[in-house]
């Protein structure tokens, strides 16, 4: 059901953006991958080259490196030096405006702007435990846009298909889950067939009226479009080898939690796998069907969800719009009943000045009127008071020792004290990284220091207890700087 005001539909739309960009102006950036990209695309700019090898930490100092999400390096990096913590974060309100703006249209095409808020409102508080700075938010409008490409070919619209590969050339560069819209399309070649639902047709006819026909083969052509396109990137092929190295990499599946399967613990997993299970329920009891296509993107992007958090916000994208198109009827029904009188004018000043409003909440903006005001940066993991405390201490010894976490800011701020870990989980290998924990735990962590010629530590408070009550009680290490979050050692005998 569509109201005919767009006055009307932008008023609604606000209302379930502006809780949505609050959110994000208030959410604060962890140290993980956001200030190495912020190097990484310093270091791009200044040199003229993405680098080879690597020249950030000393432990693996002058081995190869790959860098697939290059381009999303430079776009941070330019945004921080033209506005810092201000442009950052009004970036990322930027985008999850526009993605979740987008998804709200394509529920629209099914409810009432009502329920379509409603549910939108629910998704991003849902997903925002997804919304780091990190080049996955580039992709999150790719993937809505590609996604209703692939409705409007469904519908036998073609003239849209060209989305598909011109977001790939762009995804490519920006992050690995490039690898997405391959999953639409490849899925609507197979499974798209035009007007084939569950209640009429079966696998087998569905697979026949798709064989040879002409929007079968435009789709065809816009596959081989976007292989074409994902090989235009400073790494040609090299991204798809890349792509299979991380997705069989053990250091990112036994040390980053992301790459895990989410377990329903804490509220917004709660929503997920509550909505996962309702939904074949909801399917059985409504009147609109979900087609062959939708169940299939159910089943694999459900599989890609359980299989790792990382992928739980693709899934839930879906889930919402699936979700429009079963409850419409009865939405339509009892609660998006058309309005007898709209005022266009007093719709669109209501809506402009909700959007303004969640600006109130930006960072340069709210310190005016919030005191107590979160946090721009996670401290447990951004040492910030620490790392100004080394700046000030050039005399310490190296080499320095620190928490991984830790590791991303020291890059990016303080580039003269090279780390010995740090968040690309990819780039280091298993066994660096079980001797980390083993380390971080306390065990034999003396007898590494000695081989490695470790003579500074920067470790955390939070993640690394054991360690730091080891290394107080040793008289061989001093105590240089401690607060809440960090502490700094050195070695006694080296200074």
């Amino acid at each position: 059901m569509k109201n005919p005001s767009r006055s009307y539909d932008l008023l609604w739309l606000s209302i379930a953006l502006l809780p949505l960009i609050g959110l994000s102006f208030m959410l604060s950036v962890p140290s993980q991958d956001y200030w190495w990209y912020l190097r990484l695309g310093k270091d791009i700019l200044e040199q003229g080259a993405i680098p080879l090898v690597d020249t950030m930490g000393y432990s693996r100092a002058g081995e190869p490196i790959f860098y697939q999400q290059w381009l999303s390096g430079i776009i941070f990096y330019l945004i921080y030096q033209a506005g810092n913590a201000s442009l950052t974060f009004l970036m990322r309100a930027v985008f999850i405006g526009i993605t979740y703006g987008a998804i709200w249209q394509l529920m629209r095409t099914h409810v009432g702007a009502r329920t379509a808020t409603i549910v939108l409102i629910i998704l991003g508080m849902a997903t925002s435990n997804n919304w780091m700075i990190r080049p996955q938010l580039f992709a999150y409008p790719l993937f809505v846009l590609c996604t209703f490409a692939a409705y409007e070919w469904q519908k036998g619209n073609n003239r849209l298909l060209f989305l598909f590969p011109l977001s790939t050339f762009v995804w490519v560069n920006l992050h690995g889950s490039f690898v997405l819209p391959f999953l639409l399309a490849g899925a609507a070649l197979v499974f798209g067939a035009t007007h084939i639902e569950l209640k009429s047709k079966d696998l087998l006819s569905a697979l026949r009226a798709l064989s040879g026909s002409k929007k079968h083969q435009a789709m065809f052509i816009t596959i081989l479009a976007m292989l074409a396109a994902s090989l235009l990137n400073p790494h040609g092929f090299g991204v798809w080898q890349y792509l299979v190295f991380i997705l069989n990499n053990p250091s990112d599946y036994l040390f980053s939690v992301e790459w895990r399967p989410p377990m329903n613990e804490g509220w917004q997993m709660n929503i997920f796998f509550a909505w996962m299970l309702a939904l074949p329920i909801l399917a059985s009891f409504s009147k609109q069907k979900l087609t062959w296509l939708e169940w299939l993107l159910f089943l694999g992007f459900g599989w890609l969800a359980l299989s790792g958090i990382r992928y739980v916000i693709w899934f839930m994208f879906l889930l919402a719009i699936f979700t429009a198109k079963l409850v419409s009827e009865w939405t339509n029904t009892y609660i998006d009943k058309p309005i007898e009188r709209i005022n266009p004018r007093i719709n669109t000043a209501i809506a402009v000045m909700l959007l303004l409003l969640s600006l109130v909440f930006m960072p340069g903006v709210r310190d005016s009127w919030w005191k107590d005001a979160p946090d721009l940066y996670e401290l447990t993991t951004t040492p910030v008071n620490a790392v100004e405390f080394l700046k000030t201490r050039e005399d310490l010894p190296g080499q320095l020792w620190n928490d991984y976490a830790f590791g991303s800011y020291l890059e990016f701020m303080l580039p003269s004290r090279p780390t010995w870990m740090d968040t690309r989980m990819y780039s280091f290998s298993l066994e660096q990284w079980q001797e980390y924990a083993r380390v971080t735990n306390g065990e034999g962590w003396q007898e590494m220091f000695d081989r490695e010629d470790i003579n500074l530590l920067l470790l955390s408070q939070a993640a690394q207890p054991n360690l730091i009550q080891a290394v107080s009680a040793s008289p061989f290490w001093c105590e240089e700087y401690s607060d809440e979050y960090a502490v700094v050692f050195s070695r006694c005998e080296a200074k």
